[in-house]
């Protein structure tokens, strides 16, 4: 395997295409942290300041953790890249329910340019989406409060120091425009450089989360407790979190492979067919989408709670149970999890349409007759994977429970977002697709792949042969800028330090 990584710099559109990806990650993280206009930045970096020394036991998961997840900070940062890829992920979603109901949707998908079209839909409502959150966000900030990732804030001034109407404009404007460029970047990474944009840049948002949960694990393990029992623990979660990683990347990777046999046909001189090919049905058909569903509608209840029962004890309770990612915000998810991996692959898996297509190029599965019982088999194959796969995600999203058990941590602590739910789940995703990708072009060019036996199990065709890497002088610009970007950081940083 590190002979493979070694030789991904020995094939030069390879190594262009990793750079570029790398600058615009970079860029990404860079607009992050630039506030919005009109907003006190003082404010933000004092109340920072002082979630440093919070305590590691304090809960920030739960609807708070979904939120920094899809937007990597700039939600708290109040900035440019505030919304993050989270409106188009919603229209996406969207879209492909759509999609999958409307008969005339569906038709345009399997038409020639088709898919075009619904992509060019899916970024309309990926703007009309990314307006109506921004007015709430550009709302929220006037009154930080009541917004569950800005707890304290009020306590160090006033954010908006002057919240006119065409401050509220201009921020909408803002924030929607800085969407519509994390978009742009993402198709480029997608075109040019390596992996699916969209995908990346959630990763790459998850992972800037990581240094915070390491200095909370390290301050609650071994600097305010030094007793040997905490320090077992760490070993034990670090055991805990390998074990877990390598579980999800055994059922990510897991199929069900039906064998389909085609029948021979003679075509001239040329004969076809005869041949036993395989239909791969993934155990973890829904993906991510589950968690994601589930989490969206958790979403609702809180603004409810807000809206209609303000005041009252147990609303207060379930309210922070929500928000914070108590007990009942893991229970309620585990059961969406599961009715929604149902519900997902009912929507997205068409039995009847796989038998029909098998049927029309002459396939057939050994044992099993063409038409409807074959698609009585796929659909009660696809129901008990369906089952196991719902079984996964579920236990996945409350594993943080039982892991916050053991070692002492609430559910909703930092440190314990790494051990299961979205984060990992949509990071393992994203690393084996890179993989996939990577081992592609070292095959291609007669490189040994990261499996020394096999190869890494899933498509080759993600890498767009029809498109070049950037333009390697694009590419030099690029870090050109970054450099120049990072210097002047650094030294503002020291200059404020020393005054």
């Amino acid at each position: 395997m590190i002979s493979a990584f070694a030789n991904t710099w020995k094939i030069p559109e390879l190594r262009d295409r990793i750079l570029f990806t790398l600058a615009l990650i970079v860029i990404i993280r860079l607009g992050v942290h630039i506030t919005l206009p009109g907003v006190d930045g003082a404010v933000i970096k004092a109340w920072l300041d002082s979630l440093q020394q919070a305590d590691p036991t304090s809960p920030t998961g739960g609807i708070t953790a979904l939120l920094t997840v899809f937007s990597g900070g700039g939600l708290e940062q109040a900035g440019i890249l505030a919304l993050g890829i989270m409106p188009y992920i919603s229209a996406s979603i969207m879209v492909q329910l759509m999609t999958a109901v409307v008969p005339k949707l569906s038709r345009l998908a399997r038409e020639d340019g088709g898919r075009q079209k619904i992509n060019q839909y899916t970024r309309y409502i990926t703007i009309g989406i990314a307006l109506v959150q921004g007015f709430f966000v550009a709302k929220s900030l006037t009154d930080p409060g009541n917004i569950p990732y800005m707890q304290g804030i009020e306590n160090f001034g006033k954010l908006v120091p002057n919240p006119t109407m065409t401050w509220m404009v201009l921020t909408v404007i803002t924030i929607v425009a800085g969407c519509v460029l994390l978009l742009w970047i993402a198709d480029q990474i997608t075109e040019r450089g390596i992996g699916n944009g969209a995908s990346i840049i959630i990763t790459v948002n998850i992972i800037s989360a990581l240094p915070g949960a390491l200095i909370q694990a390290w301050k609650y393990f071994v600097t305010d407790d030094a007793s040997p029992f905490r320090s077992i623990m760490m070993v034990v979660m670090i055991a805990l979190l390998l074990i877990v990683i390598a579980g999800t990347i055994s059922i990510t990777q897991a199929q069900r492979r039906i064998a389909v046999q085609y029948a021979k046909r003679v075509v001239g001189r040329k004969q076809f067919g005869g041949q036993t090919q395989y239909l791969p049905l993934k155990v973890n058909y829904a993906g991510v989408m589950p968690i994601i569903f589930a989490s969206a509608v958790l979403s609702l209840p809180p603004m409810m709670l807000q809206w209609f029962f303000a005041g009252q004890g147990w609303a207060t309770r379930l309210y922070g149970e929500l928000v914070g990612g108590g007990t009942w915000y893991y229970i309620l998810g585990g059961i969406g999890i599961f009715l929604f991996s149902y519900f997902w692959v009912a929507m997205m898996f068409q039995p009847s349409q796989i038998a029909e297509d098998l049927k029309r190029n002459g396939g057939y599965i050994p044992g099993v007759r063409p038409g409807k019982p074959t698609a009585d088999f796929l659909d009660f194959t696809m129901t008990r994977l369906t089952f196991a796969g719902a079984i996964f995600l579920t236990t996945l999203f409350i594993l943080p429970v039982g892991v916050g058990a053991l070692v002492g941590l609430p559910p909703g602590s930092l440190v314990l977002q790494f051990f299961g739910g979205t984060s990992l789940l949509i990071m393992v995703g994203v690393v084996l697709d890179v993989m996939r990708q990577v081992e592609t072009q070292l095959l291609q060019k007669h490189y040994d792949g990261f499996l020394r036996k096999g190869k890494l199990k899933g498509r080759y065709d993600r890498l767009n042969q029809g498109s070049s890497a950037a333009p390697r002088t694009a590419i030099v610009y690029l870090w050109t800028v970054i450099a120049i970007l990072i210097v002047v950081g650094i030294t503002a940083y020291i200059y404020n330090r020393i005054h």
